[in-house]
Parts: structure tokens; C-alpha cells; sequence
């Protein structure tokens, strides 16, 4: 019997199901996919919780480099590290999710207090927090000019304005109460609360990872269950570096994943792209900023710590 991947399992569903009409193709796709994020997350040995363009592609392919190094995988190999923890069973699967929106809300029901049953409860749950205005602008670019047509659509049936990624400012985008800031405020402080009632579970900050990466990463081993070396570790967190991920990423280097690259291009729409640390700055009018902060230290949770400054210092790039 065939071990299909994740990729080919989701590709057996959106391929029959493009013909349908929109409603039942969105009904079945969301449906469908929901069961295989759920059936993802219960075969894997870390649940990242992470709104898009939050770092989880990036600490996903860290996390994977640490344990493929230790089994002796190639760089040719690693193009698909996505696909590695089918292949090895002693190199750990990581499922990320936002498990809120669209079909990834299949999961989130299985990680609160009230979920039907315990399968996913038990597991080792990181929420990868991070600004979320630096979220909203790096999202922009997401579904602007890389998100998938069928994430498109199954996310704008979600939502109760759908956005029309071909025709709205920044701006429009980050104020929407559907999609932008208000929205990631909201995904933000809601996952802060559901992790409490978790066994396992950990908040971490993308802001953290950019400055310690090292000390991010044993923290999550830890939690798991698993040791490495500092040398061990370090290998790993030069493979992630901004840089060495960027050029990798121009040159083609991912076959599979979410670092495949798009349109050489156009730099906005690389998954490796500015996300600096308090990044939003750059886009926006002092006015408009200001604004941005103001929502922030009305609705965010301040042990989040982006309220009272801590994390929102300008820094240099990351993914």
C-alpha cells in the first residue's frame, strides 16, 4: 500500500472537487481538508499555533534541520523537508495551523477545554505569537501576491466582507476588521487563553526567535521531550538565518513547502521577505501609526508584552 503524502492527500481533494459549484466546492474542500489537518496534527509530535506570517515556515524548517542533521540527511534530501518525517520515523513531523480559520479550524476545536475528546490535547502546543501589525503588513503581502486561489476562496467565504486581493490598499487591508489587525488582536488574546487549559503548551514570540534563536529552540526541544547539543543546535539556526534562507529561496532550492519560490521578481512576494521587528513603521504615516498603537494598547493582552514595548523595537529581518 502507497504512503501518500500530506501534499498529495490535499492535492486528491482539490483536484476532483474544482469542478463543483462554488458553494458545494468550498462546503467539500473545507470539510475535506479540515479532516486532514486533523489527521496531520494527530500524527505529529509538535502543534505550532501560528497566524500566517508569524515565523512558522521559518521555525518549522529549523526544527527539521535539527533532527535531519542528527540522521545524516543530504541537502538534496532537506529540499523537501516537508515531506522528511514520512520518510524517517525518528525525524518528528511539526503541524502548523492557525486552527481558527477557514478549514483549519478543524483543530482548534480539539485544543480547548471542551473539545469532544483528548486526542490532540495531549500534545506538546507552542503558540508562535508576534506583533500582529508586523503580522498585518507581512499578511498583506501573503494574500496580495503569493496566497494560494483555493485558500482565496475558502478564506473570503469565511469572512463576512471578502477581500478582493487584486483591489485593496494596505491600509484598507490592515484596518479590516475580518482579516487585518482588529481580526489578529483578536486570534491573539483568544489562543493566549485557550493554551492555558493545555497540558503541554508554551507561548513563544517571533521576536524571541529572531534575537536567541538557540535558546527558542531547546526551549521547544525540551518540551518535547528531546536533547540536543549547543553545537547541534546552532547548525540548525545558521541554516535558518535570514540570509542563507533567502538565497535559498531565490535559487529554487525548495521543491516542496511552503519556501518554494514564487516570482523572482518581485521581492514582496518572497516567502523570505523584509518582516523585520517592528517593520510596520516603514509603511505607514506617523498618524496612521500611532492609530496601529492605540488599537494595540486597547485590545491586545498585555502579557502578550506588545503593549508595553517590549518586543516592538525596530530590529532587521527574518521570515
Amino acid at each position: 500500500m502507497f504512503n501518500l503524502s500530506d501534499g498529495v492527500r490535499k492535492a486528491m481533494i482539490l483536484a476532483p472537487t474544482a469542478v463543483l459549484p462554488t458553494g458545494m466546492r468550498v462546503a467539500t474542500r473545507r470539510k475535506m481538508l479540515g479532516n486532514l489537518e486533523v489527521s496531520i496534527a494527530e500524527r505529529s509530535q509538535l502543534i505550532i499555533i501560528a497566524h500566517p506570517k508569524s515565523g512558522n515556515t521559518w521555525l518549522k524548517v529549523m526544527l527539521t534541520r535539527l533532527y535531519a542533521n542528527r540522521e545524516g540527511v543530504s541537502d538534496k534530501q532537506f529540499a523537501q523537508y516537508n515531506v522528511l518525517a514520512d520518510r524517517n520515523p525518528n525525524i518528528p513531523k511539526f503541524a502548523a495551523t492557525n486552527g481558527w480559520y477557514s478549514y483549519e479550524g478543524t483543530v482548534g476545536k480539539y485544543l480547548t477545554a471542551d473539545a469532544p475528546d483528548d486526542r490532540l490535547k495531549q500534545k506538546p502546543v507552542v503558540l508562535l505569537a508576534r506583533n500582529p501589525a508586523d503580522i498585518a503588513v507581512s499578511w498583506y503581502f501573503q494574500f496580495t501576491r503569493r496566497q494560494s486561489a483555493h485558500k482565496q476562496e475558502l478564506i473570503n467565504h469565511f469572512i463576512e466582507h471578502p477581500v478582493d486581493r487584486n483591489n485593496i490598499e494596505m491600509w484598507d487591508f490592515v484596518r479590516n476588521s475580518d482579516i487585518g489587525l482588529p481580526f489578529l488582536i483578536e486570534f491573539l488574546n483568544t489562543w493566549e487563553q485557550r493554551l492555558a487549559g493545555l497540558q503541554k503548551s508554551m507561548v513563544l514570540h517571533y521576536e524571541d526567535l529572531r534575537a536567541k534563536p538557540a535558546e527558542v529552540l531547546k526551549k521547544i526541544t525540551t518540551l518535547m521531550g528531546d536533547s540536543f547539543t549547543d553545537q547541534e543546535i546552532q547548525a540548525a539556526v545558521d541554516f535558518g538565518s535570514f540570509d542563507n534562507l533567502r538565497k535559498l529561496e531565490s535559487e529554487g532550492f525548495f521543491r516542496q513547502g511552503g519556501l518554494t519560490l514564487r516570482d523572482p521578481k518581485d521581492p514582496e512576494s518572497f516567502k523570505v521577505r523584509k518582516a523585520k521587528v517592528g517593520g510596520f513603521r516603514d509603511y505607514f504615516t506617523p498618524e496612521q501609526v500611532a492609530e496601529i498603537e492605540q488599537l494595540m494598547q486597547e485590545r491586545l493582552s498585555p502579557t502578550l508584552g506588545y503593549t508595553a514595548g517590549e518586543r516592538i523595537q525596530t530590529d532587521s529581518a527574518a521570515v
